[in-house]
């Protein structure tokens, strides 16, 4: 049973956007985990403000040019053709329509930039969850670019017909050159709306293993950990960048899941037949209780209560560590101690675990008795 407080624990996890988003890719008690937040949105920035204004502001000044020369009330025509400027008339004329595509173009343009930042201060600035708001800002800024380059099409063709017909021709042909760049934008696209992963992620793909550090439209970028210099799960100051559209063809292996940010590690060591085997599972369960700290098993109970809403089995994970006997291969007997840990700290905590606990054991060589000499 849980006390009161670990279950406002569990509650105040709930609500956690990433937690909320794991609830329904669950599907367990969906409807409670996709309650809204209720904390206070932040300000809008004075800047920002600024910059809105001043959009509308070129906004305007840009449509009074447009109109201007649509009525031709400036009158310059006019004057040009009355003073005996005939040519620079006609000429005015004749590059009248192109300047009143670009004005219109500019004013496209404004008004398209003003909406992002209305978007981007009003919207995804609101939000209280910082990787989200760094994959919608991608999303918007992606979505303005293309708009601008249709805006720029438009602007150069006289009609939308004729822009959109070189559009599409294109892309027909940037399709066939650029074939693996699209599906890494696919990759994305699939990486952002099923979140395999995101930034700060723990992550093992093919033979790539480390922590995600960025997800940008074509590649995703990885801080390794281990590698083929190193033994243990130490970083190994090397970066690993693979194309987004390996997220669709391989499985992802995510030891940060919101859910259960936990992985399962092992310490194992070799021992006689005759051993004995109750003070050695007692020492290995002390020692390793000691090691992972009371904090770290109550955390692990609280989250083990998040997971009674999806369909894993709890009841499989166990707070406490368990100690367990396996007959080995060569007439050995293996004592194993399971536990839950940290991925950043697995391989910290294995190393005290290994020390302290052959520290314990071999004081005890009557008890415990390990393969030494030519008995190995």
């Amino acid at each position: 049973m849980t006390t009161e407080k670990e279950q406002s624990e569990v509650e105040q996890l709930r609500e956690q956007p990433e937690v909320q988003k794991a609830l329904k890719q669950t599907g367990g008690a969906a409807e409670k985990a996709a309650a809204e937040q209720q904390q206070q949105s932040p300000p809008v920035e004075t800047r920002q403000k600024v910059w809105i204004g001043t959009y509308v502001i070129a906004l305007l000044a840009l449509g009074g040019l447009y109109y201007g020369l649509r009525l031709n009330a400036l009158g310059v025509g006019e004057q040009l053709a009355s003073v005996g400027f005939v040519e620079q008339y006609w000429w005015l004329e004749r590059m009248r329509p192109l300047l009143m595509r670009l004005t219109l173009g500019a004013m496209a343009v404004t008004v398209t930039l003003a909406a992002a930042k209305v978007v981007d201060s009003y919207v995804i600035g609101r939000l209280n969850d910082t990787p989200t708001e760094f994959n919608l800002r991608r999303v918007l800024r992606l979505l303005v670019a293309v708009v601008l380059l249709l805006i720029g099409l438009s602007v150069l063709f006289a009609n939308w017909y004729t822009a959109v017909v070189s559009l599409g021709l294109l892309s027909l042909i940037l399709g066939f050159a650029l074939q693996t760049p699209i599906t890494s934008l696919i990759g994305w696209i699939y990486i952002l709306v099923r979140s395999p992963y995101r930034v700060g992620d723990r992550i093992r793909i093919g033979e790539a293993t480390g922590d995600v550090i960025d997800v940008g439209y074509l590649d995703t970028t990885l801080w390794e950990f281990g590698g083929q210099y190193l033994s243990t799960d130490h970083p190994s100051g090397r970066i690993i960048k693979f194309p987004n559209s390996d997220a669709l063809s391989n499985p992802v292996y995510n030891y940060s899941w919101p859910l259960f940010p936990y992985i399962w590690n092992e310490v194992k060591f070799q021992v006689a037949y005759d051993s004995d085997f109750e003070f050695i599972a007692r020492t290995m369960q002390e020692v390793t209780e000691a090691e992972l700290g009371e904090s770290m098993m109550e955390n692990v109970k609280i989250f083990r209560e998040l997971l009674a809403h999806t369909p894993v089995d709890r009841l499989e994970v166990r707070e406490r560590p368990a100690v367990f006997f396996r007959v080995s291969d060569n007439t050995w007997i293996e004592a194993i101690v399971r536990y839950l840990v940290y991925p950043r700290e697995a391989g910290r905590v294995k190393n005290r675990l290994i020390k302290t606990l052959l520290e314990r054991l071999n004081a005890e060589p009557e008890r415990v008795k390990f393969p030494k000499s030519n008995l190995r």
